[in-house]
């Protein structure tokens, strides 16, 4: 406020003035933004770089800019970078300036232009569990800071009619997945990513399987069923039926440590999903189980069975099913003529051989002899065969 007064007359003055008010602000240090705030940017998107000066407004300022790629720079607090390439990356700064008075530069702000990115496409599985579904991830260099991205999807090249912006999709279809990022107005789109194969998991089958697998089984040998679930790529739980009188657990195995017929009869299994209970497989084909009370003795032949002094002799063993991998033993005969019967030696190297025939060199007496057959592990032996015996004008062989 101001009064006046007379120079002459010190008792004469003027009333007080109106007051003025003067407003001193305190004038921060501009700043530079980003439209959108991404730092980092991608080749043909679009960016607004704007000065701001607080404590300024209402001024008429005008601006100076120190910027990575500015031919001409601009005098107004924003620009617009349309289409960036990558010589746009760099530090930006900026300061006003009002008749003669500037203010402070700026702190540097650093964008980073990239290529056109190609975004990174995974599953958590390429094949579909039976009732379920499988998820995959679409990211646009991951390690960075940009974002608001939203991602669009494709199967066998149509576009499906889903978005998302965590860039995650579940699917329960098969076919071949990619997909593409979008962000920014104008829309900014990215290349389309590599493709992911997703499979279904083809129908899973039972099968019953016999291990020792022979045509015959007989009383006494030990084998084990199993039942195998082909496809698939779950835990299952066994179901088995059958018509013998022994009666399966619901296992996958089930070993017979000796048969005997009460295990003969038609077996099969099926599988049920412990992921999912209502997924049970068919039944498998029936597999046919015979087991035959009587015990094998194979039939000995021998040639020549008169003997000339000297000559060589061979022994065949045949026994029921000769490839169901019987090994073979062989014995001389030696008779206990007090006791009418005859005990066995086995022949030098004639235990558990692969052929079914064995030979005898230089043979000069008369002998009988006998063989049996042996398969699995523990090994399954049958009856001694009868004796046979190779004559010989000499006397009888007794060892």
């Amino acid at each position: 406020m101001c009064k006046s007064r007379r120079r002459d007359d010190s008792y004469s003055s003027t009333e007080w003035s109106e007051a003025f008010t003067l407003s001193v602000s305190i004038l921060n240090k501009p700043t530079v933004t980003l439209q959108p705030s991404w730092t980092q940017i991608y080749s043909g998107e679009t960016v607004t770089v704007r000065c701001e000066i607080q404590g300024g407004e209402g001024a008429q300022w005008t601006y100076e800019w120190r910027a990575a790629k500015l031919n001409t720079p601009p005098t107004s607090n924003e620009y617009r970078i349309i289409r960036a390439t990558e010589s746009d990356s760099g530090g930006y700064s900026c300061r006003g300036r009002r008749d003669y008075f500037f203010s402070e530069w700026s702190d540097i702000i650093t964008l980073t232009v990239s290529s056109k990115p190609k975004p990174t496409l995974s599953a958590d599985n390429t094949t579909l569990p039976v009732g379920g579904s499988v998820t995959l991830t679409c990211s646009v260099n991951p390690s960075s800071s940009s974002s608001g991205w939203i991602y669009f999807w494709y199967r066998d090249n149509i576009l499906l009619n889903f978005s998302s912006s965590d860039g995650q999709l579940s699917v329960s279809q098969e076919g071949l997945y990619k997909c593409k990022g979008k962000r920014g107005n104008p829309a900014y789109y990215t290349h389309a990513s590599q493709e992911v194969q997703i499979n279904k998991t083809r129908p899973a089958s039972a099968v019953v399987t016999v291990q020792p697998d022979w045509p015959t089984l007989y009383s006494g040998e030990m084998i084990t069923l199993s039942c195998e679930i082909q496809g698939g790529d779950t835990e299952w739980e066994y179901e088995w039926r059958t018509t013998s009188s022994h009666k399966p657990s619901n296992q996958s195995e089930l070993r017979v440590d000796s048969t005997s017929p009460s295990n003969t009869g038609h077996y099969k299994c099926r599988g049920r999903s412990k992921r999912a209970q209502d997924h049970i497989t068919e039944w498998s084909v029936p597999l046919n189980l015979t087991v035959s009370h009587n015990k094998p003795r194979p039939v000995l032949t021998v040639s020549p069975s008169w003997l000339s002094p000297g000559a060589s002799v061979t022994l065949n063993c045949e026994v029921e099913h000769p490839s169901a991998g019987w090994s073979f033993y062989w014995y001389k005969a030696v008779p206990d003529l007090s006791e009418k019967s005859s005990s066995y030696e086995l022949l030098p190297d004639g235990s558990g051989t692969a052929q079914d025939s064995y030979i005898i060199h230089g043979q000069t007496h008369t002998a009988g002899y006998v063989c049996r057959a042996g398969r699995g592990d523990p090994e399954y032996h049958t009856d001694h065969s009868q004796p046979k015996f190779v004559w010989s004008a000499g006397q009888f062989d007794s060892l």
